[in-house]
């Protein structure tokens, strides 16, 4: 032990961080991993993530210091976060704007297109994880008149 607490490694599961080999070095420097159990706890991050590093702007060799990456970052943020006018009820104007542009692009370069643009029209609800309704809830929902989303 380095210090007073033991050592801790937190990683994403994947098969080489469960990997025997791993494992045995871990145990043998007494550090122990975090959430051991826990099978993708961390999804979300990981796909912000790639998302940054697939950035063209984003240092393949790191950052020099702490405000460099805090600075890129911050930039990082403002590109990926969508821009206020969904939240100003205008959000129809920005998803025709960018079919437009999808429809553009195909025709400038059909070969690149395998199918079927996206459906760039305006939903009422979305779902990351909706409930699962069970055969007597989708059956009460239908006596009732609600819609059954599965």
């Amino acid at each position: 032990m380095i210090r007073q607490q033991p050592l801790v490694l937190h990683s994403d599961n994947g098969s080489p961080m469960k990997g025997a080999t791993v494992l045995e070095t871990l145990y043998s420097l007494g550090t122990s991993r975090s959430r051991p159990r826990v099978s993708n706890d961390n999804p979300y991050a990981e796909s912000i993530f790639r998302t940054c590093k697939y950035r063209p702007d984003y240092p393949a060799k790191g950052f020099k210091g702490l405000t460099q990456a805090r600075v890129w970052v911050n930039q990082f943020a403002s590109w990926y976060n969508t821009p206020s006018q969904r939240h100003k009820g205008l959000a129809g104007e920005v998803f025709e704007k960018r079919r437009g542009v999808y429809e553009s692009a195909k025709v400038k370069n059909p070969s690149r297109w395998s199918g079927e643009m996206r459906d760039w029209s305006l939903k009422d609800e979305v779902w990351l994880n909706p409930e699962k309704v069970t055969g007597l809830q989708a059956a009460q929902n239908s006596l009732s008149g609600q819609q059954t989303t599965f």
